[in-house]
C-alpha cells in the first residue's frame, strides 16, 4: 500500500508502512548542485539541515542513483535504518524528519510520491547566516576560489583531468571529489570538477556505444574498430575549449 498526505503531514496513518520515493529532476540545480553525500553538504548543509536530514538525504540519493526511476521503500524499516525510531505520527522523529526535507524543498509531495532531489543548491544567503562565523568565511573563500576570474585555468584542467582518469579507473562520482580533495582541492573545486568529469565520462560512454563498430568490432571483417578515448593531448585541448573565456562582443 502506497502512503497518502496532504499538503500539511509529513506522513500519512501508521498503518500506511510504505512510501514511493522518486527523482526530482531540475535542469537548474543539478547543473550547479551537489550531491547530497559531497563534501559540500557535509560541511555547510549539514548545520542548515541537522543530521538526520542529510542522512535521509544521503540514503535517498543512494537509492535513486540504483533505482533512477523510483523505488517504494518500507517506512519502519527506514526509520530504523537511521535511527529514528519505529513511532509514527506527525510528531514522530521520522515525520519531522520528512516535514524538514520538504520544508527546505530537498523534496515535494506529488500525488502518492515523495519527489527528492539528487542534487542539493548552493547554500542562500539566508542560509549561510545560519552558519558559525568560521564556516560561513571558509564557504566566501572557497566560493571565490572556485570561480573562473581567480582559478588558474591550469588548475581546473587538471582538476578535470585527474577526474576523468578516476572515473575511467572505476571510481563513482564522490569518490574521485574525496580524492581531489586529498589532493588539497577546494571542496568547490572538487566537486565543480568531479560533476564536469561525471557529464564527460557518460557522454564519452554513450558515444562510443553509439559507434557502429562500438561493440568490439567490423560486421564485415572481423576486425577491432579503433578506440574513441581521445589522447591526452585533445582531451586537453578539448577542456581548454570549453573552459576558454569568450571574447567580447
Amino acid at each position: 500500500m502506497t502512503m497518502m498526505q496532504s499538503s500539511t503531514d509529513a506522513l500519512a496513518p501508521p498503518a500506511q508502512q510504505t512510501l514511493r520515493v522518486e527523482a526530482w529532476l531540475d535542469p537548474v540545480v543539478d547543473e550547479v548542485g551537489y550531491d547530497p553525500r559531497s563534501a559540500y553538504v557535509e560541511t555547510y548543509w549539514l548545520p542548515v539541515l541537522g543530521p538526520s536530514t542529510t542522512w535521509l538525504l544521503r540514503r535517498l540519493a543512494a537509492h535513486l542513483e540504483e533505482w533512477p526511476d523510483g523505488l517504494e521503500l518500507d517506512l519502519e524499516e527506514l526509520a530504523r535504518a537511521l535511527g529514528l525510531g519505529e513511532r509514527f505520527g506527525p510528531n514522530a522523529p521520522f515525520a519531522r524528519t520528512l516535514k524538514r526535507c520538504v520544508d527546505f524543498q530537498m523534496a515535494e509531495w506529488r500525488s502518492e510520491a515523495l519527489a527528492v532531489r539528487r542534487h542539493l543548491p548552493p547554500l542562500a544567503r539566508r542560509h549561510l547566516r545560519r552558519l558559525p562565523e568560521s564556516l560561513q568565511n571558509r564557504h566566501a573563500l572557497e566560493t571565490e576560489a572556485a570561480q573562473p576570474t581567480t582559478v588558474s585555468d591550469r588548475l581546473r584542467l587538471h582538476g578535470r583531468r585527474l577526474a576523468l582518469s578516476l572515473l575511467d579507473y572505476g571510481e563513482d562520482r564522490a569518490a574521485v571529489e574525496q580524492q581531489l580533495m586529498r589532493w588539497a582541492f577546494p571542496p568547490v573545486l572538487a566537486s565543480e570538477c568531479a560533476a564536469w568529469a561525471a557529464l564527460e565520462h557518460s557522454r564519452r560512454a554513450s558515444s562510443q556505444a553509439g559507434h557502429p563498430a562500438g561493440k568490439g568490432g567490423s560486421a564485415r571483417t572481423g576486425l577491432r574498430a579503433p578506440t574513441a578515448m581521445p589522447t591526452a593531448a585533445q582531451a586537453d585541448a578539448r577542456i581548454e575549449t570549453r573552459i576558454a573565456p569568450r571574447p567580447p562582443t
